[in-house]
């Protein structure tokens, strides 16, 4: 080791203080950088978790093949596992607890696919042959038990009513039971066979079985050692490896293996960072790319505060090191020296600290989510490629903040280190002040700004340390933001438990009345809807929508259809004062309220947009018709005024997309329109919000006109998206009080460490005659001063770097930037405060040392 390096080393360890406040700028920018990358892939880690549990471990699904076929796949270079699943079919309940569900489904798997759809036995054992059963636990009323054994008709649904007609006649596990009008069941089970099974165990229920489907599911063994000719079965294939390239190598494969159905687990290979789409991969790397490089920056700033102020406070050494000739090279080495010994010190501190942060919050917001029902839990994961990165860009910081500082040590001559014409700056022109500050701040004021000017260096370092965490904070914000934004335009969030359907409006006040007594129905509203239709000239239609979507007459007129919904008088009040109508729209004839934001999936650009569904204001009038497309003929009906235009869904299904409106009126409205036409078709439903569907439906369904009805039970749904929004919100927050905390430390760290090298200057200001309450005044406009010059930079800075998140957004999402303009208003009045609270806590630790003291102290 030269005698330059040693030099360095005892410097450090004779200036204890500064030596630690350098150590600890660097661990909080290491910790914020370790932070980051184990909250991203842990947050990741439960995402994908959470989509197993939903809907199994998987990447691609082959449909319907024949065993020769498995075998082609089974032999794939790619495959890594191979899940086999073949439907035995249906058996119906010989006392079904509900007629909504009257039939055991009965599915055989072999043993990869009981491990990659996360079956877990809850008693008994896993079936051994396919005349053993386990049965799920949400068919506990059914009352089957471990050792029964049950001779079963096995078959498939068929019904011909005309909505099943229309999808082939044979019906899924997704579609409900199919009833007639009085509520008896009109489809029937055939091909059925008789099988006899033993029930061996039973197992939790699967994130996959709906709640809603109309059976509750039996598990079996697949034996491949004896495969009919003409039973076929589904392949899921978990890959070797993940990329790109899967989706033609999918395609590839089911050509040569003559595989008529070939789909993907978009989901999960999102999550694993992969996509179809060139524009979802394009914004994937654009916010990558934004919000590491905020962060670099962000750390770079960070680490050279610390030596910025370690150049400063080194003047002298480095002057004496000079003075006894001493190279620019060996004093510029001797900073990127410190930088080294603060490096292999702080880093692994650092990047320990960012990872036990990470477990103290999961800790914290664990129980979170655990009281919102979601099975999974956010658990620390480390992987070794997020600790490299994190050490290299560490690493990388460390030695991009110490370049300019070393270059400025490098500089430093022995009469710059004694004049110390590097920090302090006595020149006339650049202390003056005007004559106003004085005049109307008082002389704390002046002083206070001439202290500014003398040592700008210092002053620069706090500033840039401010506008730095202001960056940080509102940057990450809007980032996080944005990702709920995405996430919530990609999913069609239901916003109901249960919907009731009729065709006999007769029945509608005693349902309404009878829902209304129901103890766990929180919230209900009848919804009455027909479809007509208006045309919409050129410039009404919003420019991100995609004209190409939305149909056209003879005469170029771009065609809308009109989603007319009635609300209850109740329900139309409290949504129209939801939607900031401030009248009564009950008593107001032919008055409307549109919704005017859509968002919807653009399938031929590969984004999903949110935009205006038309532009127009509210006095306006929407010219309705009626037309029969088969005629050609068209009849004009009452033209309703637009009341207010709003954002606002009330209670039920999203009609949304190009080329359609969704409107709101009263009843009395509704039915006026409703009697000038000639074949319009009336849809009633009610929806509502329970504490408990599944008991409401249960008690719906002993009304004694529940034939009159049919009843869809959407809780799990709902459930779903609601678990999924919370698990967000609560990553958000998380990270968003994550970089609060990391930029207070900051802003602490770097103004207690300006002011206490200030020990001096503090002195001499006494030994003039300053009292206490003028040191704490003149602080305070310092403060002031701090404050303003920082927001002056940061917050334009911030803004422009939303703008970036926002523009790399749009490759995969089309929606309207906006400022928010109240995290704003949060960091001004943050930044003022926390920079007054630690300027009087720094100077506070300075208020017991003597003049003396303060005059003779050298920083240690």
């Amino acid at each position: 080791m030269n005698i330059v390096n040693k030099l360095t080393i005892r410097h450090l360890k004779e200036n204890k203080r500064r030596t630690l406040v350098t150590i600890l700028g660097t661990i909080i920018s290491a910790a914020m950088i370790s932070a980051v990358a184990t909250l991203g892939v842990s947050y990741a880690d439960l995402l994908k978790k959470d989509h197993i549990e939903a809907n199994g471990d998987w990447h691609v699904v082959y449909k319907d093949l024949s065993f020769e076929q498995t075998e082609g796949i089974r032999n794939d270079s790619e495959t890594e596992i191979l899940s086999l699943i073949q439907e035995s079919g249906f058996a119906k309940l010989e006392d079904p607890p509900t007629k909504n569900k009257p039939y055991l489904f009965i599915q055989k798997m072999n043993e990869e696919a009981y491990e990659q759809f996360s079956v877990e036995i809850s008693e008994g054992r896993l079936p051994q042959s396919e005349d053993e059963l386990i049965i799920s636990e949400s068919a506990e009323d059914v009352h089957l038990e471990i050792g029964d054994t049950l001779t079963l008709e096995v078959g498939t649904r068929y019904s011909d009513s005309t909505w099943a007609v229309e999808q082939g006649e044979f019906l899924t596990n997704d579609n409900q039971v199919d009833m007639d009008e009085e509520g008896n069941q009109i489809e029937t089970l055939i091909d059925t066979e008789e099988m006899t099974y033993t029930i061996v165990g039973s197992f939790e229920r699967p994130g996959w079985e709906r709640g809603w489907s109309p059976s509750y599911m039996a598990l079996s063994s697949l034996d491949l050692t004896k495969p009919l000719m003409s039973e076929t079965m589904d392949a899921y294939v978990s890959l070797n490896s993940l990329n790109r390239s899967l989706y033609d190598h999918a395609s590839g494969l089911a050509e040569e293996l003559d595989i008529s159905s070939v789909s993907f687990n978009g989901g999960l290979l999102q999550l694993s960072g992969i996509t179809a789409s060139d524009t979802m991969d394009r914004t994937r790397l654009g916010l990558l790319v934004v919000i590491i490089s905020i962060i670099i920056i962000g750390s770079v700033a960070l680490i050279f505060n610390a030596f910025a102020i370690s150049v400063s406070e080194r003047s002298r050494h480095l002057g004496m090191l000079s003075s006894v000739g001493a190279t620019k090279k060996q004093k510029r080495n001797s900073v990127f020296f410190e930088g080294f010994i603060v490096g292999i010190i702080s880093i692994p501190i650092g990047i320990l600290s960012g990872i036990a942060g990470i477990a103290v919050t999961f800790a914290v917001i664990n129980p979170i989510i655990d009281s919102i029902g979601l099975d999974e839990s956010l658990k620390v994961v480390v992987t070794p490629f997020s600790m490299v990165a994190a050490v290299l860009i560490s690493a990388a910081t460390i030695f991009i903040s110490t370049w300019l500082p070393a270059h400025r040590a490098s500089r430093i001559t022995a009469m710059d280190a004694i004049r110390q014409t590097h920090d302090i700056k006595l020149k006339n022109k650049t202390v003056r002040t005007s004559n106003y500050v004085r005049k109307w701040l008082g002389l704390e004021a002046e002083l206070g700004l001439k202290n500014l000017k003398r040592n700008k260096k210092r002053y620069h370092i706090t500033v840039l340390s401010l506008i730095v965490s202001i960056v940080l904070f509102l940057s990450v914000s809007y980032f996080t933001q944005s990702l709920k934004q995405s996430y919530q335009l990609a999913e069609d969030t239901v916003n109901y438990d249960v919907q009731v359907y009729t065709t006999e409006e007769e029945i509608l006040p005693e349902l309404l009345e009878r829902i209304g007594e129901l103890t766990d129905v929180t919230d209900y509203q009848l919804r009455k809807e027909t479809n007509l239709t208006m045309y919409v000239d050129e410039d009404e239609i919003a420019p991100e929508i995609n004209k190409s979507h939305i149909m056209q007459d003879e005469d170029g007129r771009y065609i809308y259809s009109v989603n007319l919904t009635a609300l209850d008088e109740k329900s139309l009040h409290d949504y129209a004062k939801q939607a900031g109508f401030d009248g009564n729209l009950n008593d107001t004839e032919l008055a409307a309220i549109v919704v005017d934001d859509i968002s919807y999936e653009d399938y031929e650009l590969g984004k999903y947009i949110e935009t205006k569904a038309i532009r127009t204001e509210v006095g306006r009038t929407l010219p309705l018709f009626e037309e029969n497309w088969e005629t050609n003929k068209r009849k004009d009906l009452p033209p309703l005024t637009v009341s207010v235009l709003t954002g606002e869904v009330p209670m039920g299904p999203k009609n949304q997309g190009p080329g359609s409106l969704e409107v709101i009126v009263s009843e009395s409205t509704f039915e006026s329109i409703l009697s000038e036409t000639e074949e319009a078709f009336v849809n009633q439903s009610v929806y509502m919000t329970s504490d408990n569907p599944t008991v409401t439906q249960m008690e719906l369904e002993q009304l004694e006109f529940f034939n009159q009805f049919a009843i869809d039970n959407l809780h799990d749904i709902r459930e779903s998206d609601a678990q999924m929004i919370t698990v967000i919100s609560v990553f958000i927050y998380g990270f968003i009080t994550l970089i609060t905390l990391i930029s207070l430390a900051n802003i602490l760290n770097t103004i207690s460490t300006g002011v206490a090298l200030r020990k001096r200057e503090f002195a001499m200001l006494r030994s003039v005659g300053m009292t206490q309450a003028s040191f704490k005044k003149m602080m305070m406009y310092e403060s002031a001063f701090y404050g303003i010059k920082s927001l002056f930079y940061g917050i334009p800075i911030s803004i422009a770097i939303m703008y970036l998140i926002y523009y790399q957004t749009q490759y995969g999402f089309t929606y309207t930037f906006q400022v928010p303009w109240l995290h704003v208003l949060g960091v001004i009045v943050a930044i003022f405060g926390i920079v007054s609270l630690a300027m009087l806590y720094s100077l506070a630790k300075t208020k017991q040392e003597t003049i003396i003291e303060g005059l003779t102290q050298e920083n240690q």
